[in-house]
């Protein structure tokens, strides 16, 4: 890690001329649909968790045992409890 004012400087200066002598390979390019695709399955499954969660917590409330909640989620009632009971509190 530079230390004095002449090795920041020096340093800047290694870190300019490698930004300007740059050249991206072609192959390093991500395909835009792609990574569209792929941000907006994230965002759906985000909503998803978020509104799973939501009926959990509305489970919970209305008396629903974990392992009735476990059930209808795909897992056991430890699993479930594990998973969100910290969330629903």
């Amino acid at each position: 890690m530079p230390r004095t004012v002449d090795e920041i400087l020096a340093h800047a200066d290694e870190l300019a001329a490698r930004f300007e002598s740059y050249e991206p390979n072609p192959g390093d390019e991500l395909d835009v649909e792609a990574v569209v695709q792929l941000r907006a399955a994230v965002v759906e499954r985000s909503e998803a968790e978020r509104h799973l969660l939501e009926a959990v917590r509305a489970a919970r409330r209305a008396g629903m045992p974990w392992s009735a909640i476990g059930s209808l989620v795909g897992t056991s009632g430890e699993a479930a409890r594990q998973r969100y009971s910290r969330k629903v509190a």
